[in-house]
């Protein structure tokens, strides 16, 4: 059997916690879209870690952790992670890359960069990671995939022709100095070398665990507001951010994803860019206080450390992001930091030009939305660490099965602080 973890929302949900303690019962986990650009940051036993190539169940020593043919695959970060996890102490852990997953290649993340410097004041607020150019690149025949790299003669003519188009942007755009096909040849040659090692069919493997009961986990990377077609385009990434993209991405048969766990944060965060609309966005102090006290260190980006733009709970975006996500069930994660507030308010319509709708709208109509609120009482005490969802105070309680109402799809899970086990298991 097949779970998918995926976001409701924009990213940052808590996907990754969740992954960790679902990982527990679980004997694969698998990495099926995104790169580098987005992180998941962990906390168990060992301390806390940041992951960005890495899936989420590399702290237990009986799950297989993979890495799928849609992700953006990021060598020497990857190779980073490990060393990382080494120096905290953590066992070696049990890790598949496809060799059908492509390499995010350095002139990726230079590419990101000089465009974002291009652009300007118009630019998408990109982590520079390479992401858009490397997706670009795939799905122009331009790729270099794992398995490329043992076949030397034929890589060393894909980079050639590679180069010839790059260089025109290189040189007469960006106006800087051209690639050269062998200086990338030879670094690829190292990374061959040390990611030999964890190379394989995971297709096959994943098949075979499947046939033999196994369950296995769909690790995702943002949320359905981030999917190129049905996230808020042109603000969104370059990989489908949806559980059905799993079967995908991940290799697995699409009929045995039975549950899709909707992550959903209990008030709205992003990253964000100039000009990305959000509807229930906090500015001022409120927005200040929210953000320092919200997630596990503050609201700040895992990869890029930029401030997010924080806000009262989306109920009309984060209903649309379960819909398309197919959602079976969501955790509601990040509960305890809504503590100190007297009052708390839910986003339960948008109001577009005098008309109220509940329906989540196209970009040129959401860039004009006003948020329609409803407002309930906060419970003004801290519930970290609370196990039992009836030693909840009332107040907590009744905000939990106000969302769940708004959302339509029953909350299996609630977490009240970024440790592992620091959850309410509703199931």
């Amino acid at each position: 059997m097949v779970k998918a973890i995926v976001g409701a929302n924009w990213g940052d949900e808590g996907k990754g916690k969740i992954t960790d303690l679902l990982a527990e019962k679980s004997d694969v986990v698998i990495r099926f879209q995104g790169g580098a650009n987005a992180g998941h940051t962990i906390i168990c036993d060992y301390g806390r870690f940041a992951l960005h190539q890495l899936p989420s169940g590399v702290f237990y020593p009986h799950t297989t952790n993979i890495i799928g043919t849609g992700v953006a695959l990021d060598v020497g970060k990857f190779l980073g992670e490990l060393r990382q996890l080494e120096e905290g102490g953590v066992p070696a852990p049990r890790i598949m890359v496809d060799q059908r997953t492509q390499i995010l290649m350095p002139y990726h993340s230079l590419q990101d960069a000089y465009e974002e410097e291009r652009l300007a004041g118009k630019a998408f607020g990109s982590t520079k990671s390479g992401i858009a150019p490397f997706y670009s690149d795939k799905y122009a025949k331009l790729g270099i995939q794992l398995a490329d790299l043992w076949d030397e003669a034929r890589l060393m003519t894909r980079l050639e022709q590679i180069c010839q188009l790059k260089n025109v942007l290189w040189v007469h755009l960006y106006h800087k100095d051209p690639l050269e096909p062998k200086a990338l040849f030879d670094t690829l040659m190292v990374q061959r070398e040390a990611i030999a090692p964890y190379v394989g069919d995971t297709v096959s493997f994943i098949h075979q665990a499947l046939k033999e009961g196994k369950t296995a986990l769909l690790e995702g990377q943002l949320g359905s507001m981030k999917d190129p077609d049905h996230g808020i385009y042109p603000f969104v990434t370059s990989s489908h951010t949806l559980a059905g993209f799993g079967a995908v991405g991940g290799g697995v048969p699409a009929a045995d994803i039975r549950d899709v766990i909707c992550v959903s944060k209990a008030y709205s965060s992003s990253v964000g860019a100039p000009g990305e609309p959000f509807v229930s966005e906090l500015l001022g102090e409120a927005g200040d206080e929210l953000r320092r006290r919200g997630g596990d260190k503050g609201e700040f980006g895992a990869t890029t450390g930029r401030p997010r733009r924080v806000g009262w709970y989306d109920a009309v975006a984060s209903r649309y992001g379960c819909m398309v996500q197919g959602a079976t069930e969501v955790a509601l994660t990040a509960i305890d930091c809504l503590g100190y507030l007297d009052e708390i308010k839910v986003c339960v319509g948008y109001d577009i030009d005098g008309k109220v709708t509940r329906d989540f709208p196209v970009f040129s109509q959401l860039c004009k939305a006003k948020p329609v609120y409803e407002t309930l009482p906060g419970w003004k005490q801290n519930i970290r660490g609370i196990t039992d969802f009836e030693k909840l105070p009332r107040e907590t309680q009744n905000y939990v099965n106000f969302i769940q109402k708004e959302l339509e799809v029953p909350i299996k899970i609630v977490s009240t602080g970024p440790k592992r086990h620091e959850i309410i298991d509703l199931h």
